[in-house]
């Protein structure tokens, strides 16, 4: 049979009341260091960078929205401009119509391919004002997309690298 003395040694140091006290007080002091430390140099560390990356990210994001608003305005003002165009080629189509309907049959024919020559000039005229602002909104994508992998990796890409990755997403 065990001896008292020596049941007492194997108990857990721990639930031993004679160091029961002492043991509570240190962590006690251990737990109000580390919550001191944690408090004033940690967590407001860790909260400053949250905020600058939080700050960056909607400034990226409001970026891109201006953007995306550019490019929906240049959208809108070529459809605009090809309504308007569109609108004036048939005017002038009717006009010259309703003029020729008095002259002999030769003067119409040679009139209305007058016409449709400046209809043709003046859709590819407009095909290349299209061409035109797409090819700006694709370089505005380009430099948007640049400057947004230099600002999130802080290393500016290959200008061939964003080109192919716009035509991966076209």
């Amino acid at each position: 049979m065990a001896s008292p003395t020596h049941a007492a040694s194997t108990a857990f140091p721990p639930f031993e009341s004679a160091t029961f006290a002492s043991q509570l007080l240190w962590v006690t002091i251990s737990f109000a260091v580390l919550y001191f430390l944690m408090s004033r140099i940690a967590l407001p560390r860790i909260a400053k960078v949250m905020e600058d990356r939080q700050n960056r990210i909607t400034a990226d994001l409001a970026e891109a929205q201006k953007l995306r608003a550019e490019s929906e305005e240049a959208v809108a003002a070529y459809e605009k401009a090809l309504a308007e165009a569109r609108a004036n080629a048939q005017a002038i189509a009717q006009k010259a119509r309703d003029e020729m309907a008095a002259e002999f049959e030769a003067k119409r024919k040679a009139l209305e391919a007058d016409l449709a020559a400046q209809i043709a000039a003046a859709e590819e005229t407009i095909r290349a004002n299209a061409a035109a602002a797409m090819a700006n909104v694709r370089d505005i994508a380009a430099e948007a997309a640049s400057a947004i992998v230099e600002r999130l990796t802080g290393v500016a890409p290959e200008r061939a690298e964003v080109e192919a990755a716009l035509n991966r997403a076209a």
